[in-house]
């Protein structure tokens, strides 16, 4: 007989056989196989918030499966994802096959590879039931706030909203972001730039203050004259220049949150696409003259820790490609962040060996794209430090002074190899001619100019998750999904990369704070999550946790009911520019099934729709010459459409080059990633072309 391995994702079962051997059957779980019920609460709260778990319907057959081969085993081992969830699933296998919760089934792979396996199969454990209260306390605390609050929405909003513990809260930041956009109270204020010559040399220096050292304020336009006029035949004189170095040091390796961040910056990723991507390397890919292996350690993550082994042979790596140089004296650990869970590695390449350029064939693009990202990010975070040379001078000029700084790399270090992006552009400094004190200088030009202070930015992707990881909202491997929630309900949109909030998500932000603040306060939200985590680790009953929330809970849901009573919250529209052409009012955009129509306000008796022309095109459209604009199909996909149709019938997923196909003669278009392909979906270039893309 032989051992059954149970895992989650049906693409491990072919890496694992392949180091497992005949004496292993391997099978999948496809993720959870049983769950609270859809059409109830399916929780218990009298007795004790009893979950009542049912087999899912959809997994019957599958269910059917994993008991016949349980049946027909020697054992069962238990190999789900290595996280809470992931024991979860082990519990709910374990209650399913009726398996004694006392045997060691349980093994984890933290690393799809020959060693990793190897090391899970010898290394079996019991079912850790602290993590498995810990996923239930959070399951069952989401499905009451959800059950709980959205048919609330329903009644007093609209219907088919939905409230969520965790989303509200990442609802709430975009909405208070929004607001404080709002009441910024813009100042103006100048500044002054000096362009000077040194040695054919010309750099720019900055207005700092007078002479004596004093930092001033230019707030007008006549203030940026006055000063601008009283030096233009002053003498420019360097007063001190300081010399320096100092030493930029390369990011940490990736955690989840970080990937999620990086991967938006640098490729352009959402968060749910960086995680989609990063499983598939997890779980294994076909690489060429090394079969199906794992590239990537596990990616739901908060450690900062790596294993010797991997930096050792990441050392080995740096030695041979870059030279000893490009090793720090010392071997660098960061810290991870008190509050983390520390349970895996950070997120590293199971083999540095394995460069992005070896496996880039057996790679899709975005595959190759968040590999190389993942390997240069490990890499670099274990090489020498950039060291710069430093150099700051000052110059007066009159009554007036100035300040210059740039720098130039000593030793390029890390940054040889890869630097991490910024949200915001930051300048470091340019390059400065040889200054020394006492050196008189050409002005070759002075500049005043207007700026006026600007209003905090907008969240990103990427600098909304930072603030939920700073904030301990949430775990890593739920931001992806709260962002995409959020996105779905139409409570935000995108602006460009910002993320803004709509009238509705406003709405639904100001209700659920109005009535139960407490639950939806960062603080309290952030609080919970290391009640969750203290049950984890076997330090607080899961129990009590959900009576201590329960009971505040229910008093503001009884609370806000009885306020609301009778009551309902309008959604105010959003006015658009678009005059109706049946009655001359102008129209406002409304949310539907399938995105966002204007709509005439003289509803009943103007029934007059059309759909939101959302940007215009530069590219003419390629069958009669009129515009393009970007619209969204009842379906919900955006696509390209004539702005003369019915007349003109062109429309294409991707905006016309003005090329045509060489193969078939149809329309060249460029899809939302930039790349060119052939309208045509017949065409053998399109069909090359989804390929690489899938």
């Amino acid at each position: 007989m032989s051992k059954l391995v149970i895992v989650e994702s049906p693409t491990k079962v072919k890496s694992i056989k392949k180091y497992l051997g005949s004496g292993y059957n391997v099978m999948a779980s496809m993720g959870h196989i049983r769950d609270l019920p859809k059409s109830k609460l399916g929780v218990d709260i009298e007795h004790e918030f009893k979950p009542q778990y049912i087999n899912m319907p959809e997994k019957k057959a599958l269910i059917k499966e994993l008991r016949d081969a349980a049946s027909e085993s020697e054992c069962v081992l238990l190999a789900t994802d290595p996280d809470r969830e992931g024991e979860a699933i082990s519990w709910h296998l374990a209650q399913l096959l009726e398996l004694d919760l006392n045997d060691a089934n349980r093994i984890s792979f933290n690393e799809i590879t020959e060693s990793g396996i190897k090391t899970g199969i010898s290394n079996p454990h019991k079912i850790d039931l602290n993590l498995v209260d810990a996923q239930q306390a959070r399951r069952v605390l989401d499905r009451i706030v959800g059950y709980k609050l959205s048919p609330f929405l329903w009644k007093k909003v609209k219907s088919g909203l939905s409230a969520g513990r965790v989303q509200t809260v990442a609802l709430r930041l975009i909405v208070d972001r929004e607001r404080e956009i709002e009441k910024f109270v813009s100042e103006e204020y100048w500044t002054i730039d000096a362009k000077l010559l040194s040695n054919r040399k010309t750099f720019e220096a900055k207005l700092y203050g007078t002479k004596d050292g004093k930092k001033i304020e230019v707030l007008n336009e006549q203030s940026a004259t006055d000063i601008t006029n009283s030096l233009q035949d002053a003498e420019y004189i360097v007063s001190s220049v300081k010399r320096g170095t100092r030493t930029k040091q390369p990011a940490p390796p990736f955690i989840t949150s970080t990937l999620q961040q990086e991967a938006s910056r640098k490729l352009n990723f959402t968060g749910q696409r960086t995680m989609k991507i990063a499983q598939q390397l997890y779980e294994g890919i076909d690489v060429g003259g090394v079969g199906v292996t794992g590239l990537i350690t596990y990616m739901r993550t908060d450690s900062l820790r790596i294993s010797e082994e991997a930096r050792a042979a990441a050392n080995s790596y740096i030695i041979a490609s870059y030279g000893k140089q490009y090793l720090p004296e010392k071997p660098r650990y960061f810290k991870t962040k008190s509050g983390a869970q520390d349970a895996h590695e950070a997120i590293r390449p199971t083999n540095v060996n394995l460069s992005p350029e070896a496996v880039k064939g057996s790679l899709t693009t975005e595959q190759y794209k968040l590999y190389k990202l993942i390997w240069e990010r490990f890499i670099a975070s274990l090489m020498a430090g950039c060291l710069q040379n430093t150099v700051n001078a000052e110059i007066t000029a009159g009554d007036y002074l100035f300040k210059a700084s740039g720098y130039s790399v000593k030793f390029d270090g890390f940054t040889v190899l890869y630097e991490e992006g910024k949200d915001d552009e930051q300048k470091d400094g340019v390059a400065l001619p040889e200054l020394k004190a006492g050196d008189a200088l050409k002005l070759k030009s002075l500049t005043p100019n207007q700026h006026f202070t600007q209003p905090p930015a907008r969240y990103t992707e990427p600098t909304l998750i930072k603030a939920l990881d700073d904030n301990g909202i949430g775990r890593p491997s739920t931001y992806a999904p709260i962002i995409s929630n959020i996105l779905q309900r139409s409570y935000i949109e995108r602006e460009k990369k910002s993320l803004k909030p709509t009238q509705l998500g406003t709405v639904v932000a100001d209700l659920m704070v109005e009535h139960f603040k407490r639950m939806f306060d960062v603080k309290f939200t952030a609080g919970l999550e290391v009640k969750l985590d203290q049950i984890g680790a076997g330090e607080r009953s899961w129990l009590d946790t959900m009576n201590e929330f329960y009971s505040d809970f229910d008093v503001l849901y009884k609370k806000a009911e009885a306020l609301m009573d009778g009551k309902r919250v309008k959604v105010p529209d959003e006015e658009s520019d678009v005059v109706c052409e049946k009655c001359g009012k102008k129209m406002v955009v409304k949310n539907g099934r399938f995105g966002k129509f204007l709509a005439c306000p003289g509803y009943p008796q103007c029934k007059n729709t059309k759909p939101v022309p959302e940007d215009e095109i530069k590219q003419p459209c390629p069958k009669c010459g009129a515009k393009l604009v970007k619209r969204v199909s009842k379906k919900g996909k955006k696509f390209y459409g004539c702005s003369n149709y019915p007349n003109c019938d062109f429309a294409a997923p991707g905006v016309p080059t003005g090329e045509k196909c060489s193969e078939c003669g149809s329309y060249i278009i460029s899809g939302i990633r930039g790349r060119k392909y052939c309208i045509n979906s017949e065409c053998p270039t399109r069909k090359k072309t989804e390929k690489n893309e899938e």
